[in-house]
């Protein structure tokens, strides 16, 4: 990995009003490619907002309209952009899709394979966890919300090379801390699979009755917070992600065990079958 400029945005979204989510979501853009970050990630479902119900009657095929235009920013830009939609499948649920477009024109995307049991009924998962390139800078990987429950995802990620794992949600305004709730696993995420984990997160009113609570953060693989954003507010937080910490962790350069890639030492033949064999019925 080298050195890497980041950015990740606190988005209000609107339910319906995608030509103003895709007007906004181009503004963060811009301002991202000023400071010269190299990718921007925006929040789960941000394009025509976070919906259970209605999630069908916002749903596009993928490549589609506002796939278009996320590429056509890409190109515009000269940097990635991630970004979320409900996509059309061959049923009549969608599947909560968040985008990776690159100013070359390539269109790439992932698909949320793990979903809440409240999303079940209206959505679609997804079946495959892809690694993405970015450049010769580093090897990214996506997690959306409540994906990073399953710490397996994680460490599939991380074993297919993932440098940094970004975590776009749509988490609602409850009762508790969301930052507090976040650390709770994310930094083990981080932490026992020696990956940068960058999470970001819807806020505000979507103008349907709902709110969401905000939040951005930066986790380094040793499971310390780099940076952070918690102020109730759409907000661009951009930042660098030094290579030196997971190169030292990923190429072996240190006889410490401080630095150590505990992935390498794993021993799958124990426990591969074991997992869904305990699982109760």
């Amino acid at each position: 990995m080298k050195k890497t400029r980041i950015a990740l945005v606190q988005m209000e979204s609107k339910l319906g009003r995608t030509g103003d989510n895709l007007d906004k979501i181009e503004r963060f853009t811009r301002q991202a490619a000023a400071q010269n970050a190299a990718v921007i990630c925006f929040p789960e479902l941000c394009i025509p907002c976070y919906s259970r119900d209605l999630a069908w009657s916002t749903a596009e095929p993928v490549p589609g309209p506002s796939s278009q235009r996320i590429l056509n920013m890409a190109k515009e830009f000269g940097l990635v952009i991630m970004a979320g939609l409900a996509e059309k499948s061959d049923v009549d649920k969608p599947y909560i899709t968040q985008l990776v477009a690159y100013p070359d024109g390539e269109l790439c995307k992932y698909r949320k394979t793990h979903l809440g049991n409240s999303e079940k009924p209206y959505f679609k998962p997804g079946e495959d966890l892809p690694i993405f390139q970015l450049a010769d800078r580093a090897t990214l990987g996506l997690s959306i919300c409540w994906d990073l429950h399953f710490p397996e995802v994680s460490t599939v990620l991380s074993l297919k090379g993932a440098e940094i794992i970004f975590a776009p949600h749509a988490s609602p305004a409850i009762v508790g801390d969301r930052r507090e709730i976040w650390l709770k696993y994310m930094t083990a995420r981080a932490y026992d699979n020696a990956v940068y984990l960058a999470a970001c997160n819807l806020v505000g009113d979507d103008g349907a009755g709902h709110s969401f609570c905000g939040g951005a953060l930066v986790i380094d693989p040793r499971g310390n917070v780099v940076a952070e954003a918690f102020n109730g507010r759409e907000e661009l937080l951009v930042t660098d992600l030094d290579h030196e910490i997971i190169n030292t962790i990923r190429r072996k350069e240190s006889p410490s065990m401080r630095f150590s890639f505990f992935l390498s030492a794993r021993r799958p033949e124990l426990y591969k079958d074991l997992i869904h064999k305990s699982l109760p019925d």
